[in-house]
């Protein structure tokens, strides 16, 4: 029996190169990032956590900067979103937390599953319909009101849903990352939910990489890439919908696609740890120079990239970072340590207080960003059949 949702196509002699060498740069991220411990590993881990969350929401319109996505993934209120967008943003961190969660054991992807990430994306808004499909017409349009895609009937929703979950189900010789990018397409073009189609569709393909194992799935996530480069994610899909549900045109278009984005962001995890390690050297430095408390190296961490700091975010910080919970007292003793020591400015008085950090703590940050790698903004098709690209060293 033909399958109804869009096949996943073969793999060809140059998609198989461009995941050789993705894996061989994940590879080398995990064995940097696990041989040996290191403190700037949660720093990383964190961030580009902060960064998916950001893309996926910024592509359904949900814009935020990125202090305050990391004031909502770290249960605090952020400064300048609105209620709308606080929500959208907690809602999708409380889903892919979870789906990081069920990384760590051999999970099966079944339609309560998806019911249960959708819930939490979405329960803020009961028009959504939280965890449930969709009863009526779906369609998508453009900023001016254009029908640019119509979903397939809902009586079709569940059955369609149930051959993509099957489509999951055991390793088979199919690339995860092939089956990954299927399971986005199949789900976004399926739209079984009234509303957080995106942004399912993509933690969906996320929790379907971390079967790989090779990498902590939130450093194989691309929904940053998506969020940076969201034309052309709309415009490929659009290329390969053709404006309605036509699950017998070819997905080869959007796997070229996803591996591209894949290339170009494990290219760019790469430049971040070689930013990461020089930023928390210097900044190690800079806290002996001071006579500082060694667990103040996180949170100025975050301040020399630009990151606002209270209180409460310090003492989450310090716990994240270090392991260890400091009282009220201690983290305000700390704070006033650092703006004596001239590494962070205060602004405001009482509750309201908050920290920035000195130019001289933010200049560490510019001298590390001056000596970056360049962007890996090329096309693997084109640039590895013609020369090896190096990768981490030292």
């Amino acid at each position: 029996m033909p399958s109804s949702i869009f096949a996943t196509p073969e793999p060809e002699d140059t998609d198989l190169l461009v995941i050789d060498e993705i894996e061989r740069l994940r590879h080398e991220l995990s064995q940097y990032v696990r041989h040996k411990p290191r403190r700037w590993a949660g720093h990383l881990r964190r961030m580009s956590l902060a960064r998916a969350v950001r893309g996926s929401n910024w592509i359904e319109g949900y814009r935020a900067s990125l202090d305050d996505v990391l004031d909502a993934i770290e249960g605090e209120e952020p400064l300048d979103t609105s209620e709308e967008t606080r929500l959208a943003l907690t809602g999708y961190r409380d889903a892919m937390t979870y789906v990081l969660q069920l990384a760590e054991a051999e999970t099966i992807v079944d339609q309560s599953l998806l019911k249960s990430l959708h819930f939490m994306m979405t329960k803020h808004d009961l028009r959504a319909r939280p965890g449930l499909y969709r009863k009526g017409d779906v369609w998508v349009s453009d900023e001016n009101g254009t029908r640019v895609y119509d979903a397939p009937d809902a009586a079709l929703v569940e059955p369609l849903i149930g051959e993509l979950v099957e489509s999951l189900q055991g390793d088979g010789p199919v690339p995860v990352i092939f089956r990954a990018a299927m399971a986005h397409l199949n789900l976004v073009m399926i739209h079984p939910f009234r509303d957080g189609n995106g942004r399912m569709a993509r933690a969906l393909q996320t929790m379907v990489l971390s079967g790989e194992g090779i990498v902590s799935p939130v450093f194989s996530s691309v929904e940053e890439y998506l969020g940076r480069n969201t034309d052309d994610y709309y415009a490929i899909l659009s290329e390969v919908g053709q404006g309605s549900w036509h699950p017998e045109n070819s997905a080869r278009p959007w796997i070229r696609f996803m591996l591209r984005a894949h290339y170009r962001q494990a290219w760019t995890m790469q430049r971040r740890i070689h930013e990461t390690e020089h930023l928390y050297d210097s900044i190690t430095q800079l806290v002996h120079r001071n006579s500082l408390p060694n667990r103040v190296t996180g949170a100025l961490a975050d301040a020399a990239r630009g990151r606002r700091l209270r209180r409460s975010i310090y003492t989450h910080l310090v716990e994240l970072t270090e392991g260890d919970a400091i009282s009220d007292l201690s983290a305000s003793r700390d704070l006033k340590a650092m703006v004596d020591a001239g590494v962070l400015e205060p602004k405001g008085a009482g509750r309201g207080r908050i920290y920035h950090g000195s130019d001289e703590l933010r200049s560490l940050w510019l001298d590390v960003r001056a000596n970056r790698p360049a962007r890996a903004d090329d096309d693997p098709y084109v640039t590895l059949p013609q020369r090896p690209l190096p990768g981490i060293s030292g």
